[in-house]
């Protein structure tokens, strides 16, 4: 479902893949993530796109079905507070974004089932800014 090849830092590809190791992700999530590591675009920090999903990025999205729009900031595990719309990058959500640009339609299996959301805008914030 994913239309575009993963633009990804290569920090973030490393974590991704020693998360993979030893996560509770589905079979359909586990063998999806594999399959987009395997062809992701590795980008040095001042190539990645603006629009490019990474880590401390704040990420518009809209579910496609129910059309709700969610926004939130991905961020290291360590740093993940909901109650400040922080979520983990190891999260269901922040591991299917990550790497994806605006326009981008992301299917990912969700606790509650297969889901689709389209990317509307990516900020990137710099930890100053914070």
């Amino acid at each position: 479902m994913k239309t575009e090849k993963l633009m990804i830092l290569q920090k973030e590809l490393d974590l991704l893949k020693k998360h993979l190791k030893d996560c509770n992700l589905s079979d359909y999530n586990k063998k999806q993530l594999l399959q987009e590591l395997e062809s992701a675009q590795v980008m040095k920090e001042n190539e990645l796109p603006e629009d490019a999903v990474c880590i401390d990025a704040k990420v518009e999205i809209q579910e496609e079905v129910s059309g709700k729009k969610y926004t939130f900031q991905i961020v290291l595990p360590a740093e993940a507070d909901m109650r400040k719309n922080k979520m983990s990058v190891f999260a269901p959500i922040g591991i299917a974004l990550l790497g994806y640009r605006v326009g981008a339609k992301v299917q990912w299996e969700m606790p509650d089932g297969l889901k689709t959301f389209n990317i509307l805008q990516v900020m990137h914030i710099k930890a100053e800014q914070e």
